[in-house]
């Protein structure tokens, strides 16, 4: 990503969490081209660019009555809840291709000591990322606004691992998920550190499709564990790979999308950004 591409993103951003304070207020193109600094013509031209369709089209993606029509009632299964999207067998659905290795205790006790590590930084419709590969799959996938602090992350995730920065096959094909011609997926593997609850939370999360959003409850439904909602708010907090478990589809179940690792306005970027996919592939 360009200087110039980052600092349209940021305008987008900017933008988007402008829309999401002001939704019911339903702000014309001139208001929001204004809060960020733009005309309404470069405005509207960039926005459509990146999204697919104009800002107010955008806006009705993003607003929280999106959201609500989406939903049913906090006791409908996961596979009723993605039958209320209406999209059930159009949206890339990430359990077909993608699977969850735990990694053993012994490779993650003494910090990932036996671990080889290979990472580098690339671009996403969403900003810079950091993604990082054992030769057993994905280990760790994070926005990184800021590159320095992201990297001393990962490091401090396995503080005795051997890290090369270089690109791999296995990070190429994880990145294509942010390629919007999806139609034939490569399989994605994950080597991921976590307990039996974590990946039964993050495989129910794979199985949201895209443009699709549950809660926090109907996680806990779909995993025959229905009280459990706070625990389920905790793995999916946990979850050390962005995107490729959607963790930015569960909301809460007033309909509001709430808080996300790496910054609420860009989680509603992302849930507006599939459902305009959707809209315009239709």
């Amino acid at each position: 990503m360009n200087e110039q591409q980052h600092v349209d993103f940021n305008r987008i951003a900017e933008a988007i969490g402008y829309i999401r304070r002001h939704f019911r207020d339903q702000p014309g193109l001139e208001e929001v081209a204004e809060k960020v600094h733009m005309s309404p013509f470069h405005f509207q031209r960039m926005f459509t660019e990146w999204a697919g369709m104009s800002p107010k089209k955008f806006l009705q993606y993003v607003s929280i009555e999106h959201a609500r029509k989406l939903l049913k009632d906090e006791q409908v299964t996961l596979s009723e809840a993605t039958h209320a999207t209406g999209l059930s067998g159009t949206g890339r659905l990430h359990d077909l291709f993608i699977h969850i290795e735990g990694m053993t205790p012994a490779e993650y006790r003494d910090g990932g000591k036996n671990l080889a590590i290979s990472y580098c930084f690339a671009d996403s419709p969403f900003g810079r990322v950091l993604i990082a590969t054992t030769s057993r799959g994905v280990c760790h996938l994070a926005f990184s606004d800021d590159e320095e602090k992201a990297l001393s992350r990962l490091l401090h995730m396995f503080p005795k691992a051997r890290f090369l920065q270089s690109a791999d096959a296995m990070q190429e094909k994880a990145l294509q998920i942010f390629n919007r011609d999806q139609r034939n997926p490569a399989e994605i593997r994950l080597h991921l550190k976590a307990t039996e609850f974590q990946v039964k939370v993050w495989e129910a999360l794979m199985r949201i499709p895209e443009g699709g959003l549950v809660t926090y409850g109907q996680v806990a439904s779909s995993i025959r564990q229905p009280r459990a909602s706070r625990a389920v708010g905790t793995a999916v907090g946990d979850n050390p790979v962005a995107y490729l478990i959607p963790c930015h589809r569960v909301i809460r179940s007033t309909g509001e999308f709430g808080e996300y690792h790496w910054g609420a306005d860009r989680k509603a970027a992302m849930i507006g950004w599939e459902s305009a996919h959707l809209y315009t592939s239709k």
